[in-house]
């Protein structure tokens, strides 16, 4: 009974996501036609080299472990704060935590949208506080990238706020009282009590969030426009995976930099478990 329950989540999950997991490997091993209509090419591993050694997955990698850097340390901090600020028994209370974690429902598209009306050089936020920046954010080489990090913390603090929140409600109350007895001000209990308690709940929301992070799409597609993404230096992997295959019609380059995609978030959260776990305290 328990397999048929699960049978058809396995189904979906064969269809779009093992399957299209696994062809990957084998588009990757076949070079596109330089013309269609042209037989597919077996290049074997070469293909392979060449993807990894060109300019462009070097130049994506950075830009995306830069996004990463950007959006995770903020999201988890301001989300940690919201969280200790939210967990108090007031009035009233709950309106906050509402507010505090209603970014996580909105949708990439409509906060993309809202965004990039207040970035805009005529009808936008900035001009209106008197700053006009040139060439504006949105075609900036120097701004965009922080920019798109800037909307993805914004969105990623509701999921932040909503797990710290829950990690809040299980710590022992009594600790936090005793520290507060001895005198302990808000910014010793918050770092020397709160903090380490709740290290499982950080280290959990630092893991998702960093493949969230080196998986966002949505937001550089939307903002880019018709610009390039290379002149913007906001060529993440995701969009250059995209990029290749829709526009150079390149398929086995894509399935390569999906793979290597798969391997670098694999690897990094290997060596988050590995490593960064270590100071992480499971107290009973």
């Amino acid at each position: 009974m328990g397999y048929l329950l699960l049978l058809p989540a396995l189904v979906v999950f064969g269809i779009f996501i093992f399957y299209p997991f696994l062809r990957n490997f084998d588009l990757a091993l076949y070079k596109a036609p330089p013309f269609p209509n042209l037989p597919i090419h077996f290049e074997n591993l070469r293909q392979v080299g060449d993807a990894l050694s060109s300019h462009s997955f070097w130049s994506s990698m950075w830009d995306t472990v830069f996004f990463a850097l950007m959006v995770v340390p903020a999201s988890l901090i301001i989300g940690l704060l919201l969280a200790v600020a939210a967990h108090k028994k007031l009035h009233g209370i709950g309106i906050y935590r509402t507010v505090f974690s209603s970014t996580v429902v909105s949708s990439v598209a409509v906060a993309t949208v809202i965004f990039g009306t207040f970035l805009d050089p005529v009808v936008g936020l900035l001009p209106w506080l008197g700053i006009n920046p040139h060439p504006s954010v949105v075609e900036s080489p120097t701004w965009f990238l922080p920019a798109v990090a800037a909307l993805s913390t914004w969105q990623a603090i509701g999921l932040a706020f909503i797990v710290m929140s829950a990690g809040l409600q299980s710590l022992p109350e009594e600790v936090l009282e005793a520290a507060r007895m001895d005198g302990a001000s808000a910014w010793t209990r918050l770092w020397r009590v709160t903090v380490p308690l709740l290290s499982p709940t950080i280290f959990f929301t630092g893991v998702v969030g960093t493949i969230f992070a080196f998986q966002t799409f949505g937001q550089v597609d939307l903002l880019i426009g018709s610009q390039s993404p290379q002149f913007l230096n906001t060529n993440v992997l995701t969009y250059n995976i995209y990029n290749t295959f829709l526009n150079n019609q390149d398929p086995g380059t894509a399935a390569v930099l999906a793979i290597a995609l798969f391997a670098v978030t694999l690897v990094l959260t290997l060596f988050q478990l590995r490593f960064l776990e270590r100071r992480v305290h499971y107290g009973s």
